[in-house]
Formats: structure tokens, sequence, C-alpha cells
């Protein structure tokens, strides 16, 4: 688990890039198996949607800095510029300094944990317990 300590609790979180239902799709496809042409993407789609439709979402995913592209002997290969797990904790991290009540949301959070998570949750706080929080 590769994670980074914060001490920006206090400093609204960026908003997260909001993705459509088909940007979703596209952005799983590239997490789960890493850089992919225009025609990659589409043969693992439902539906077969058009080339257009499926270069239009890449650049929108490109201009919300989701994706970036580069060409490789005439090929463009389009890739996730953060992994999933790092979008999820910006999710998270914004869906906190927007609840009005950061304390009170995670807990909620913590409650709604399955006991593997806490598990994984203890350890970590164990783990990082003396380490300084990050200043920026």
């Amino acid at each position: 688990m590769s994670t980074k300590r914060s001490g920006a609790a206090d400093r609204p979180a960026p908003e997260p890039a909001r993705l459509g239902a088909l940007e979703q799709q596209v952005m799983n496809i590239l997490w789960a198996d890493g850089p992919q042409s225009i025609r990659e993407i589409i043969e693992k789609l439902p539906g077969e949607p058009a080339y257009t439709t499926i270069a239009t979402v890449l650049r929108n995913l490109e201009r919300k800095r989701m994706t970036s592209a580069s060409r490789r002997r005439g090929s463009v290969r389009h890739r996730a510029v953060h992994d999933r797990d790092q979008y999820a904790a910006q999710l998270m991290q914004h869906a906190l300094t927007t609840s009005g009540d950061r304390a009170s949301s995670m807990l909620h959070f913590v409650e709604a944990l399955s006991p593997t998570d806490i598990e994984v949750l203890r350890r970590y706080v164990t783990e990082h317990a003396d380490d300084p929080p990050e200043q920026s």
C-alpha cells in the first residue's frame, strides 16, 4: 500500500474530475489494462461505440487531466495519469473537505468499514503513528 500522509486536512482538496458513464468505462479499461489505442479501447467496450465518440471521450479525459496521449510509430496510446487508487483517494479527500463536518463524516465512514478494512486502517495507523505530518 503506497500512501502519503498529508498535513493538508485544513486545505480544500481540489475537486476531482467528474466522470460520465462512458468516461468511467474508458478509465476502467486504462486502469486495468494500461496504455491503449482507441481501437483497443473500442474492442473492450460494450456495443462497439464509434471511433469518433471514443476519440472525443479521450480528449475530454485529457482536458480533465485524467489521461495523456503519446505517439509511437504512428500509433497513439492513451494512458491514465493517476492510478485508480489515487483517484479514489482524491474523491474521498474532496468529500471530507466539503462535508461541513469532517470528523463526523470520517466517523460515519469508519463505522461502515468491514472488519478487514478496519484492520488495514489499524495497521497503517500503528505503523505510522510516530511519523511527522508532511509539510506543504
